[in-house]
This record gives C-alpha cells, structure tokens and sequence, in this order.
C-alpha cells in the first residue's frame, strides 16, 4: 500500500453546516462570501448564514425532515449557496440534478432519488415543470428561487424569517448529497455522501492549497458537479475566501471575471485548459492576479497544461477523483515544482492507495529500473468514499471492496518521488468535456429506434483531442438510416454533453460467448482506422 506525504488531518464529526458556518468569528461576518457579476451583488458571510438558517425554517416548517430528499436543478447563481447549505441545514438529503438535462432525464433522477420536492429557475422550468409532474411533484413543492406564478418563490420563503430546526442525524452515515455517478459502467446511480464525506474532503484538501480568506475563487464549473459542490463551493466557503459564480461557461465573460473581480484561484476542466492554452483573445486581458489554476474532472497532458500555465502566468496544476471519492483522492501541491504537469500529484491526508494487477489480483509495490512500479488499477481507501450506490447493493459491492477500497477502473503508475500517473482510463466510462456519459444510456437509447437492430457506444478522440461518443450501428435489413437520423434520434432525448457525435454502421457488433459486448475489440477498430 502507499500512503499520503501529509500528516493525517483532524476530521469534524460534525454536519457540513456545522462545519462550514458554526465556526464564523465576528470578522468573517462582513467579508463578502458570494459575487453575483450578472448584478455586481455581494453577499457576506454573515447575510449568507441567515439566509441559509432562514430557508431550513421555511423547509422544516413545511414538512420536510432527514428523511426527506429534495432535488435542485439550479445553475450557478449565488442563491444555490443558500439554498443548497439550506437543505444540509434542515437535515433533509439534497440530489443535484445537471442544468443541461432533459425533462425526461430530469424525471428519471428524480423517480430514483425518490425526491419529494424540486428546486430551479424560471429559465429551466419548463423542463423542470414537465418532469415534477411525471414524478408526482405538487406544483407547490417546486420552488422557483426568481419567482413564478404558481410555485414557491425564494424571497417569500425566506420572509418567512421561521428559525431552523434542530435536526438529529449521525454525520457518519447521513446522506447529505445524492449526485449521479455512472462509476465505471453502467447507467446513472445516485453516489450516497454523507456529512462526514464532504467535510473530509474538504478538511484533506485544504494542506494541498494556500486559499485563505481575501482570495477571490471564479465558479464556473457546475455546483450540480461534485467537484463544484467540494472544491468551488464549499472549499472557499470554510477558507472565508470569495466565490464569484458564473452560470454557464464563455470564454470571453471567463476572462473578463477574471480580470474585473481580480479572481486569484480557478478551478477548471480540460477544455478551458486548452482554451487557455491556444485561444489568441487570451492575450486581450489581465490574468495576472491568479495565482493558482487547478484542472479536473477529465485528464489534462502536460504540454497543454505547461501552455496554459505560461500564459496565465502561474502553474497549472492538475488532480484526479471521482464522484465517489467526494470527489478528491489525488491532486498536484502547490508546493511540489518537482513534480511533472501530466502527473495527477500525491495522495491527499487520511488516505491509502493500492496498484493491483488486473489480471492476477497481486498488489503492485515494486519499482522498474526507471523509478515507477507497471501499471495497475488504482484502489482507494479513505474517509471520502462514499457510503455507497443508493439502491443498489449490487453495484456498491462491485466497487467498494470488504476492507474499504474503492476500485476506480484507471490504471496508474507510481513514481519513486511519491506521485501518481493515470496511464489509462476507466474502459467503460466516456468523460465529454468533463462530464460522465455511460454508454449503456446511449445504447438502450438507440436500441428504441425502430430501425436500429444492435449498437454499442465507446469514447474516440476528436481533432481537439477530446474523447467523444461514437456509436456503431446495425442497421435493420434494407433500412436506408443515415448518420444524421442517428444523431436526431439522441439529441432529442438526451443533454447537449451526450449527444452521439460520431456513427459507423457495422455487420455486427462483437460480442463474447456469453452475450457481452466486447468495446475492446471497438477500439481496436477505431485504432486501427486512424
């Protein structure tokens, strides 16, 4: 086993609220928490915390308990602050749903989280409308926080001004968020966080990152995310730092945040790396007040990041998670120059790694003459793994293990000098832009179109060298399906960031003796292609 350069860190047996706000000194009541740049509104620490005790009376007053599940489908505005730490307040568990999702998709989280009440905004309602009334959600159980007729708003629930309840639950093993993860393989299940995950999280990024109160973070990856919900959310919310939100992703309103609002610490994904890397505008604006930039959610190689980083002006570093893991395990230091850009960095505290062989099951713990062990999948062990899949014993058992350590389906090599190298990625799993698309969802999709007799969906390279859905269809005898009807049939079904992108029609999809699609033999086509 290896374990982290950190010393173990102390780890609250506390709620997030608890966590996050109990500890608010008289100072920190004035700082500016959250920046609205759509309005230039500030709201401090102290407005923040009554808000958010405020919306947990409301909610208690109406019922809602630790066994109750709410949903929100929220973009990032700084009302999701409130209302997401709201919810943990009231005890109750909080299910995020991605802003990009379809009312049908919407839906299907919604049934399987078996949530009692939906939260949005007026621009995601009509989807978020339709999608409450399939699951059986009152009109009066969906609260649009700007205001709509009919619906609950935010500012009359926080009127209200009702204290919050005190409610009783064991932070151990209360969930308190419920994101969809499709793991390794597989459809969306909802991944169980209880209140001791995310503060461990938390608590063992914090010796990785100097952010402290008077540092400015830009939040333009998702709160619905994980690593927005730890990393961009609560992360600078416990450092008394600044979160300055962004909706939706432009480069152009990127830059110029960064530029006005002096942001020091970004959180970003691969393909705003690359953005930052190659993009000419870039030289167009001031950079220069961010002194740490961070890349996740999807590999980064080491000369896009070396590009971005010059740049900017600053090192641009990168980490390795998943949402089972809430979501940190791995993350390159500030202080580890050292250390090569492709590398994902060093175990954070509290935690210990395995390399097993995926053919023999043996631990890898030796070295090669070059100073890394071979190859192997990586195991984690930690007080961020989740407590398991919702529903779904099956699926838990398959990736967390009796003794604790959760399989991650990557294959890793690790160095001499303590650090980590993600070789290879989960065989399953496509990462789009940062986002999860399982291709068992896209299949099932296409097998519903009447012309389509078999498909199988695997991740290829596109000329960005971003991975992307490509499906491989077999057509029915004498249909004349084109590549365009197959991309339609997805696109109406499902959210931009899954669309099929690429189609080849094929004879037959291969397949073992015992029915299981073989992707394997996929890729090696599409190698083999190009």
């Amino acid at each position: 086993m290896f374990t982290s350069p950190y010393a173990d860190v102390d780890i609250p047996e506390v709620p997030v609220y608890d966590y996050v706000f109990g500890t608010l000194a008289d100072e920190d009541l004035g700082r500016v928490a959250l920046i609205d740049p759509a309005t230039g509104a500030e709201t401090t620490y102290g407005t923040l915390r009554a808000q958010v005790d405020a919306f947990a009376g409301a909610l208690a007053a109406r019922g809602v308990t630790t066994e109750t599940v709410l949903a929100m489908l929220c973009p990032n505005v700084p009302a999701f602050a409130t209302v997401f730490h709201g919810i943990l307040r009231a005890g109750a568990t909080v299910t995020t749903i991605n802003s990009l999702y379809t009312a049908g998709e919407i839906e299907r989280q919604l049934t399987d989280a078996a949530a009692a009440w939906l939260i949005t905004v007026n621009a995601l309602l009509p989807q978020a409308a339709a999608a409450a009334a399939a699951a059986g959600i009152p009109d009066d159980q969906v609260i649009v926080l700007d205001d709509a007729a009919g619906h609950p708003g935010l500012r009359e629930l926080l009127a209200e001004g009702r204290p919050a309840p005190d409610p009783s639950f064991d932070p151990a093993t209360h969930a308190a968020v419920l994101p969809y993860s499709a793991g390794t393989t597989g459809v969306p299940k909802g991944v169980m966080l209880t209140h001791r995950n995310l503060v461990a999280n938390v608590q063992q990024v914090r010796p990785a990152f100097d952010l402290e109160a008077g540092d400015r973070m830009l939040a333009v990856l998702p709160f619905f995310h994980i690593y927005g919900m730890s990393i961009l959310l609560n992360f600078p919310l416990k450092q008394r730092a600044t979160v300055v939100t962004m909706p939706r992703f432009d480069l152009v309103e990127f830059l110029t945040n960064i530029e006005t609002y002096r942001c020091t610490y970004l959180y970003i994904a691969p393909p705003i790396a690359l953005a930052l890397a190659k993009h000419p505008i870039v030289d167009r604006f001031d950079l220069s007040s961010a002194r740490m930039v961070a890349s996740g959610a999807a590999p980064l190689d080491g000369e896009t990041a070396e590009l971005a980083g010059n740049r900017i002006g600053t090192r641009l570093l990168q980490g390795y998670g998943m949402t089972e893991l809430s979501p940190v395990a791995i993350t390159l230091p500030v202080d580890r120059p050292d250390i090569p850009l492709s590398s994902v960095g060093v175990m954070l505290p509290n935690q210990v790694c395995k390399l097993v062989d995926p053919a023999t099951g043996a631990d890898i713990v030796e070295f090669e003459a070059d100073g890394t062990t071979r190859p192997g999948e990586l195991w984690v062990k930690g007080p961020n793994v989740m407590k398991g899949y919702l529903n779904r014993p099956d699926a838990t058992a398959e990736t967390v293990d009796a003794e604790g350590f959760l399989h991650t389906g990557d294959i890793a090599v690790y160095h001499e000098s303590g650090y980590f190298t993600i070789v290879d990625r989960a065989k399953e799993l496509i990462k789009y832009k940062g986002y999860q698309i399982a291709p068992a969802e896209l299949e099932a999709l296409l097998l519903g179109h009447p012309e389509v007799m078999d498909a199988a969906v695997i991740g290829v390279l596109d000329d960005d060298q971003q991975e992307i859905p490509k499906a491989f269809i077999v057509a029915a005898p004498g249909s004349a399906l084109t590549e365009e009807e197959i991309t339609a049939f997805v696109a109406e079904q499902v959210a931009p960031h899954k669309k099929v992108r690429r189609v080849e029609f094929i004879d037959a999809i291969p397949k073992s003796s015992a029915g299981k699609l073989l992707r394997k033999d996929l890729r090696a086509r599409e190698a083999a292609a190009t």
